[in-house]
Parts: structure tokens; sequence; C-alpha cells
């Protein structure tokens, strides 16, 4: 698993079209179309894309893309 790969699968799950606005340290939890809904979207895209099943209050936890995507591929 690549990051570029890790962030443009998030940027699809929360519906953000500008991929290149993102990268590995772009607090998550500050970005405009996260909510409720994006939690589950990215809950969904990581069981799905990469057999990956993380909490939502795990999730919840974390910080920034590069978080998520260590917590993903430690699970791997």
């Amino acid at each position: 698993m690549d990051i570029q790969y890790f962030i443009e699968r998030f940027a699809e799950a929360i519906e953000i079209e500008q991929v290149d606005a993102l990268s590995a340290k772009t607090v998550f939890h500050n970005l405009d179309a996260w909510n409720s809904l994006a939690l589950l979207s990215v809950i969904a895209m990581l069981d799905e894309t990469f057999g990956v099943q993380i909490e939502m209050k795990e999730l919840e936890k974390l910080v920034t893309i590069q978080d998520i995507f260590d917590k993903a591929r430690s699970l791997q």
C-alpha cells in the first residue's frame, strides 16, 4: 500500500475532488467534508479496499491521514 494511493481512496470516500489539496499531514478532522458520514465512509473504504477493520472510536483518536494509513498498514 502506497500513501498516495491511500490519499486518493480517502478523498474518494469523503467526496473530495481536489486530491492535490490533501497530504499525509492533513488533519482530516479539520476538512470541510469531514462529518459522521465521512467517518463511516472511511471505515467502509478501509474494509472494502484494504481489508482492514478499524473501530469508529479508534479512528476518531487519529489525527492525520498518515495516522490512518499507518494504523491500516499495522492491521494488514
